[in-house]
């Protein structure tokens, strides 16, 4: 597999930029190495997913251009979790000026990989996951954003399914071993014993692939749910068109962890706004790349979650969503 891709200038736009923009450009040629669980290289750039569009155009809006004054060494684990470690080791030998790790599990690799490159990270929980100490002062050569405001959020997704499904009993849990085996699925198993319902782990098994969800949902067919929670792994949301058609072909009423899985047809999330999220590590990468040192520099915390419905999709399943839930929604989808 093809794991490292070099992209070089994105186009002639600098010449187009305010004077006062181009003077604010770092002057020295910076290297980043950006790091996916299984983004495919080809779409991490600007012609990517919005949240990756946002990510780059927050560095143009912060004076970094690719291919002038700042590298881009794109890097994919192909959705293959034994193969994190091997592709952190990889990474590390080239010795980038600074890592963006788009998910907890390569956030864990780096740090035991070194502890001398700057490291930008987007994860759940860094705390829980033993990533840093403490939120406010990361304490060593990792920062970055978080993608929820504690392991009560899971909670809340139950008690949203709750609220939409009638005599709930039962609730499948689409999840990766590691995941369900730390404490985020301990949180998981607690909050689905406060709501009263029975609570069945689907775990992944050695990758993140479509013929991996094709094998789980055939096993979750012959241990029927009621409704389905999606784990917040970022693997999950490269496969989301593959998870939300067979989600639709089980008619399985689902809660997904971003808005993204509604817009492509998914029936409720409760989430961050994602392309936002993705600008604040684009501000933690330039502090950074400024001088800034990641044990000082505080993880981000979203503040705001929005909840997204699809009505549409939960026609389609018979679902008649509560109308107090839908007056309480961010988005509905029609």
């Amino acid at each position: 597999m093809r794991r490292r891709e070099f992209i070089t200038l994105l186009g002639g736009t600098a010449a187009t930029w305010p004077l006062s923009a181009r003077a604010q450009q770092p002057a020295k040629m910076k290297r980043i190495a950006f790091v996916s669980p299984s983004r495919k290289v080809s779409e991490m750039s600007l012609n990517g997913p919005p949240h990756y569009r946002a990510f780059f155009e927050e560095l143009s809006r912060l004076g970094y251009v690719e291919g002038q004054n700042l590298g881009v060494e794109r890097y994919s684990g192909g959705g293959q979790p034994e193969r994190y470690a091997e592709l952190v080791r990889d990474v590390v030998k080239t010795h980038p000026d600074l890592i963006v790790a788009l998910a907890a599990s390569l956030s864990l690799d780096f740090k035991i990989a070194t502890a001398t490159i700057p490291v930008v990270a987007i994860v759940n929980e860094p705390t829980v996951l033993g990533l840093v100490p403490s939120i406010a002062r990361p304490g060593g050569n990792i920062t970055g954003v978080t993608i929820s405001a504690g392991l009560e959020l899971i909670g809340k997704r139950i008690g949203l399914l709750v609220e939409a499904i009638p005599k709930l009993s039962t609730v499948g849990y689409l999840v990766s071993r590691s995941s369900w085996d730390d404490q985020r699925g301990v949180a998981a198993r607690e909050a689905a014993k406060l709501a009263g319902i029975s609570f069945k782990a689907a775990v992944l098994g050695s990758a993140f692939n479509e013929a991996e969800y094709q094998r789980i949902f055939r096993s979750m067919e012959q241990d029927r749910a009621d409704a389905l929670m999606v784990s917040d792994e970022a693997e999950h949301l490269t496969n989301r068109a593959t998870i939300v058609e067979l989600v639709a072909k089980g008619r399985i009423p689902t809660i997904y962890p971003f808005r993204e899985f509604v817009e492509g047809g998914g029936l409720m999330a409760y989430s961050i706004d994602l392309p936002d999220t993705f600008r604040r590590l684009a501000s933690l990468v330039d502090k950074v790349l400024r001088g800034a040192n990641p044990a000082d520099i505080p993880f981000f915390q979203p503040t705001k979650f929005e909840m997204s419905i699809n009505l549409k999709t939960a026609k389609a399943l018979g679902l008649e969503m509560p109308a107090m839930l839908l007056g309480r929604a961010d988005e509905v989808i029609e």
